[in-house]
């Protein structure tokens, strides 16, 4: 199960390299889930992979921060039910307008997360 874990935190790096590379792939992201109801899937998502952090937690190196980051996914799960669709795609939106400079930093940090990750599976 750790291996899916780190499979995951690769994922993540992957991803923060390429909207590292191009921020505007990051805009569009937003704008997709910015769109009808399908913020709800990015929170079952968020559901979906703290279960899986948790179920795998007991076999990685550092099991705090496996869990940790389970309580992350599932906190920012709930948030985006608990706050409503229209206030998150209100922050959505205030990211949208955001210079690429803001987003290539959140790119660094969710290769960071991701880097993290892999380290404690």
């Amino acid at each position: 199960m750790d291996t899916v874990i780190r499979i995951i935190g690769t994922v993540i790096v992957c991803i923060g390299f390429a909207y590292l590379l191009k921020p505007k792939a990051l805009k569009a992201v937003m704008a997709f889930f910015r769109k009808g109801v399908r913020l709800y899937f990015a929170a079952l998502l968020r559901f979906a992979l703290a279960v899986v952090f948790l179920l795998a937690a007991r076999e990685c190196e550092i099991t705090w921060v496996i869990i940790a980051f389970a309580a992350l996914f599932l906190i920012s799960g709930l948030l985006i039910i608990g706050l409503g669709l229209e206030k998150v795609k209100g922050i959505l939106g205030w990211y949208l307008e955001q210079p690429p400079f803001l987003l290539r930093i959140v790119a660094v940090i969710a290769m960071a997360i991701g880097l993290i990750i892999v380290y404690a599976a």
